[in-house]
């Protein structure tokens, strides 16, 4: 294990002095977490793992557009209750089998001088994509000292009505808003020119 005072002295905070180029997201060091109100009495909370995707930053926050394209398997879908991921698979609710996936792709021109921003691309869920903002956090960039890979770190949040979507099952007892919590690592693949 590191010694944690040596990766302090790594890690980046500045998103300014991020490496630009084309980044692969770390899906054993990411995180897609959710959580929905659970008959009104508590907090329900899930993840969906192995998410995969990559990342793009310009060479200048001017010089193109900044592409992200991220989505996660929906039969990956983790709770607590082996039967209640199953049930979410089913076609009552996500529809695994036909929609095997929950993705998000955005592609604009993005300032990287401010660490904390919004981003709004389209989400797609169920079967329907609607334009959607997250808010991100920048946490740190370095090189892993676990892997000798640079890779830069951020944490993403949003709520979303599942019902827009198109998921309906067991509204109201079940919530509608779904508030999403992504931890998400980018391994630098390449270097931008």
């Amino acid at each position: 294990m590191p010694d944690s005072s040596a990766i302090s002295t790594l890690a980046s905070t500045n998103l300014a002095d991020v490496s630009r180029g084309r980044y692969v997201l770390d899906s054993a060091h990411s995180q897609v977490l959710f959580s929905v109100s659970h008959f009104g009495i508590s907090t329900y909370f899930g993840e969906f793992t192995a998410p995969g995707g990559t990342l793009e930053l310009p060479l200048s926050p001017n010089d193109s557009a900044t592409r992200l394209a991220v989505s996660v398997p929906v039969s990956n879908v983790k709770t607590t209750s082996g039967i209640l991921d199953n049930e979410l698979r089913s076609r009552d609710w996500l529809d695994a089998e036909r929609f095997p996936s929950i993705a998000f792709d955005f592609a604009a021109p993005l300032s990287l001088a401010e660490n904390s921003f919004q981003v709004t691309g389209a989400l797609s869920l169920h079967g329907v994509a609607r334009s959607f903002t997250f808010d991100v956090d920048f946490v740190g960039a370095g090189v892993n000292p676990a892997k000798q890979v640079y890779t830069i770190g951020f944490d993403i949040r949003g709520r979303i009505r599942r019902s827009d979507y198109g998921v309906t099952a067991a509204l109201p007892m079940i919530g509608d808003e779904l508030h999403l919590i992504i931890s998400a690592a980018f391994e630098l693949e390449a270097p931008a020119a």
